[in-house]
Order: structure tokens, then sequence, then C-alpha cells
């Protein structure tokens, strides 16, 4: 009765909770966006699939692929030899669109990651957020934000300090001059605070350049750190407050008031980075879930 038992627990779901060997989760090294959502994980998935497809045929082209039949083979193809080939056409579709984009265990909830294949995510997804902002069209209906994610490190002080200390100089190494912020925030982790993560990279952009200021109203660039669990997902993007914090949601909607945007915009960008430590335009460290934005 007792072996009875086990076998029935380990065949219908006994050890569910433990996860199966060799899954896919976010790791260090890994480049692609970050999507969030109110619960319905596998919705936004398919949303995000759908999106990143959509406007990456687009921009960059569909993936070609050479595994069917060549030119010179099409003329004296039979019924059979047709039928091989539209099968293999749809095949290596479905099989270009998982190398260009995959989906990974983020190892948080309500956050899906999916990542990236010969894509700068970066440029996906601001040329996602553009679209959106100029035709108004809602295109999604569970995901909230797509932010995009061009590097990752261990998320522990010294590893964060070493890779953003070579990964920043693209936009903040003199004589490059711009208004930033730092947005922040971590999920099922504690091993860093959000103030001191946020001085510490501020005094990184300081020692590129001290001419650099500090604007949370309507800056230039922001630098976009999301840690879940041990990983550190780095970004810089432009366009973060007009684009409304990457929000797909609310970047589609016509402005309520279009007057009071513009005066919150002509706001002084004067702040020094001793004050960067307000800067964060998310919440903290605790590890709470996505929420609305």
């Amino acid at each position: 009765m007792s072996d009875t038992r086990k076998r029935t627990r380990k065949r219908f779901g006994g050890h569910a909770h433990k996860r199966h060997k060799g899954s896919r989760e976010l790791e260090v090294g890994a480049q692609g966006v970050l999507v969030t959502c109110n619960m319905n994980e596998r919705k936004c998935t398919s949303e995000a699939y759908s999106l990143l497809n959509e406007y990456a045929d687009a921009l960059y082209g569909p993936e070609q692929s050479t595994d069917c039949l060549s030119e010179d083979e099409e003329g004296d193809e039979d019924a059979e030899a047709a039928l091989k080939k539209e099968v293999c056409q749809i095949q290596s579709s479905m099989k270009t669109r998982q190398q260009r984009f995959s989906a990974v265990d983020s190892g948080a909830n309500n956050v899906v990651f999916i990542r990236t294949h010969g894509v700068d995510p970066e440029e996906l997804v601001h040329h996602i957020l553009s679209d959106l902002h100029r035709t108004k069209k809602r295109k999604s209906r569970v995901i909230l934000r797509m932010l995009p994610v061009s590097g990752t490190c261990r998320a522990f002080p010294e590893d964060m300090e070493k890779f953003l200390s070579g990964y920043l100089e693209r936009w903040f190494k003199a004589p490059l001059r711009v208004t930033y912020q730092i947005c922040f925030k971590a999920r099922n982790s504690s091993h860093s605070k959000r103030d001191d993560v946020i001085k510490a990279v501020a005094g990184l952009v300081d020692k590129m350049n001290p001419l650099h200021k500090v604007d949370l109203s309507n800056p230039e660039l922001s630098i976009i750190i999301e840690i879940i669990k041990s990983v550190c997902c780095v970004s810089v993007v432009s366009d973060y407050m007009l684009f409304r914090k990457y929000n797909l949601q609310e970047v589609a909607k016509e402005p309520a008031n279009q007057t009071q945007e513009q005066e919150v915009a002509k706001e002084p960008a004067n702040q020094s980075a001793a004050n960067q430590t307000q800067a964060a335009a998310e919440g903290g460290d605790g590890g709470k879930e996505a929420e609305p934005e």
C-alpha cells in the first residue's frame, strides 16, 4: 500500500514544487526584455511574443532560412516535394521565432523575461513605444511595462560596480554631457539596498564626467536597474518619462491635461548627484510583485 501511494504521489505531482532539471532561467549574460503584468503570465508571454515579432520583423526584416529547397529545385518538385517544402517552411518559421525570442523563468511573479538573440533590446523596445505613442493604438491587454535589458551581472555590490563602470561609458564618458536619472527596483532580493545602489551608480557617472546633471522630471537618459534574486538587469533608455515609464497601457492613452504635463517638464534640472537617492522611479527592495504602474 505504501509503495502504491509513493508511485501515485510521484506520478501526479507530489513533487511539483521542485523545479525541473534543466529548466531555463534568467542568468548572468542574458539580453532581452523584462515584461511586467497583473497576473496571467501566460497571456502576457503570448502578447509579448506577438508584439516583439511584429516590430522586429518591421525593424530588422524576417529572419531568412536556407534549410528548405533551393530555387533551382523548385521547378522540378512534385506534389510530395511541395508538401515537404511547405512543412519545412512552417517549421523553419517557428524555429526562427524561437531563436529570435525565447521566454525564460524570470524568478519573480508577474514578471516575464523574453531573451533576445540577434536583436538590440533597447532599440526594439524604444521602436515599439514610439509607435504606440504616435498612433495611440492599444496593442496589449495584460502587459503593463516593457523594459529592455542589454546587460546583466551578479546582484552584489562588487560585481555591479565592476560591470557598470565599463557598461555606462557608452553614454556617460567625457566629453558626453547629459541629464539623467536612476530607476531602481528589486524583487525577491536582499543583496542590495536601493539607496546604496543609487549612490554607487551616481558616483560612477560623476567620475566619468562631473558635468552630468540629475533630472528627475525630464531626463535625457534613464539608467534602469532591475534586480531579480541574484541577477541585476541593466539598460540605459531615452524618453522614459515621455513614454510613461515604458508603460504600454499609459503611453497609448491621450493626455488628459497637456498643459499640466508641459509644466511638469519645465521643472529645473539642477540637482546634484548627492540628491540622486531620491531618483528611483519605482518601489524599493522588499521583493514585492509587479503592480499597476
